[in-house]
């Protein structure tokens, strides 16, 4: 008999969810770490015939699953959670949002953000986030940092920034990234414009021009809200993904973030272009921007990925609690009860994200060859018991704080719900320091 080979891990789990051909539900299985890839999954008793681990992990209450991708985020912005409530999206960039990021935001603000950010997604299950701010140097440095991967969106814009002064500037600092990071395992490039209402025409072909040059995804805010389109149609007569697609920007590595204004032409344009879409229902919800009509775009045969928005309007990165509400507001809006079941709004979370970000070639499944990015949850609780199906347990029932163990690579970044290499503490003190330099800031219409 060939002598089974050594592995770094082997994990043994009461449920596997793959997120696999089928969405099946695999029930005493295991699944082998080697080198930072997966090997397997296998029932239990031939997983031990087939490899020699170094290390066997018995998971007897648990379901593992890959590791989450949240497909949309502002990381740095987490320190401002909470700054500027309850109001409407223009409003609340207008008024609160832009001007603190005028008066404060730098690469040490972004850094300080985006590690609090990352800290809260690996706690709560999340390996994989895209990512669209200012200062992408200290995002990427900060993932890389804390082991996590990202999609990072450079920030391209008409107005300055403080990270550029214009969108051409924009894009040769973006070059500057791709350069850096061409070779890097985690850390993926992608073109951030901000929205259709803040990058004019010449901008767009510009933007077309680079996306061939370059090979890169575009992530972009897309109707967002009825305003948007309102203010499109006045202008010129075009709603905004009608004047994408005249640029020829859409297509399987354009990802339209948002979406919640989408009409029988808008629908026909993303299921012909194989257009992606980024779902972040909580922050649509509690900025009112509208409902994105997730059953109809998945019916027309377009992926949908979930993110999480920034923490300034959602409050929270917690893609499993933003699983429960895709999957609860779908039904509502559609007014079908069987519309995003359990097991779809966690491929949301998972394999259609990676497909979203276009890095499903090694990403978000529990297959062979695959990364090892995976995540246990701990379905003994109370509030999840008794598991009739694990899935709905997941997505329905289930607390962030059940996440047990997290791995990105094969290297264990939360064991027992402890963090690996990370130190809380430091990150609660730097973000007490940029609350106080926040609410230092004068109101709006003071002097």
């Amino acid at each position: 008999m060939p002598i089974p080979p050594d592995v770094d891990l082997l994990i043994e789990a009461r449920w596997l969810l793959p997120m696999s051909e089928g969405l099946p539900t695999l029930e005493d299985h295991a699944i082998a770490i080697q080198g930072g890839k997966l090997l397997g999954p296998w029932p239990i008793a031939e997983a031990r015939r087939q490899v020699a681990p170094r290390e066997v992990l018995r998971l007897r209450h648990h379901a593992l699953l890959p590791g989450l991708i949240n497909a949309h985020n502002h990381a740095g912005m987490s320190l401002m959670r909470g700054y500027a409530d309850d109001l409407p999206l223009m409003t609340w960039l207008n008024e609160h949002i832009w001007p603190a990021e005028g008066s404060l935001v730098d690469a040490d603000f972004v850094a300080a953000g985006t590690r609090l950010a990352c800290a809260e997604m690996l706690r709560s299950g999340t390996t994989t986030f895209a990512d669209m701010y200012l200062a992408p140097e200290a995002v990427a440095e900060v993932a890389d940092e804390m082991r996590m991967r990202v999609q990072l969106c450079t920030p391209l814009i008409d107005f300055p920034t403080s990270w550029a002064a214009d969108f051409a500037e924009g894009l040769e600092r973006t070059q500057a990234l791709i350069e850096r990071y061409a070779e890097h395992p985690r850390v993926h490039l992608a073109l951030g414009p901000h929205a259709p209402y803040t990058v004019g025409d010449a901008s767009l072909a510009r933007l077309a021009e680079a996306r061939e040059r370059w090979g890169l995804p575009i992530q972009m805010h897309v109707h967002e809200t009825r305003d948007e389109i309102d203010q499109a149609l006045a202008r010129d007569g075009r709603r905004p993904l009608r004047r994408l697609f005249e640029a020829g920007l859409l297509g399987p590595h354009f990802q339209a973030v948002h979406m919640t204004q989408v009409d029988d032409d808008d629908l026909a344009l993303l299921a012909e272009t194989a257009t992606r879409v980024i779902h972040c229902p909580q922050s649509n919800l509690k900025l009112a921007s509208g409902f994105c009509p997730v059953a109809r775009l998945q019916s027309a045969g377009i992926t949908v990925g979930l993110g999480t928005d920034g923490a300034a309007s959602n409050n929270d990165l917690d893609l499993f609690d933003e699983m429960k509400s895709a999957a609860l507001l779908a039904k509502g809006v559609s007014g079908d009860a069987a519309a995003l079941p359990a097991m779809a709004a966690l491929a949301m979370a998972t394999r259609d994200g990676a497909r979203a970000l276009g890095l499903d070639d090694h990403l978000g499944q529990l297959r062979e060859g695959f990364a090892a990015d995976l995540v246990a949850v701990d379905l003994e609780h109370l509030n999840t018991l008794p598991v009739h199906h694990p899935a709905s347990a997941v997505v329905y029932a289930m607390h962030s704080h059940q996440v047990s163990h997290v791995w990105v690579a094969g290297r264990p970044r939360l064991v027992e719900g402890k963090f690996i290499d990370i130190e809380p503490d430091t990150i609660r003190a730097a973000t007490e320091h940029y609350r106080r330099r926040l609410a230092s800031l004068p109101a709006q219409g003071e002097s």
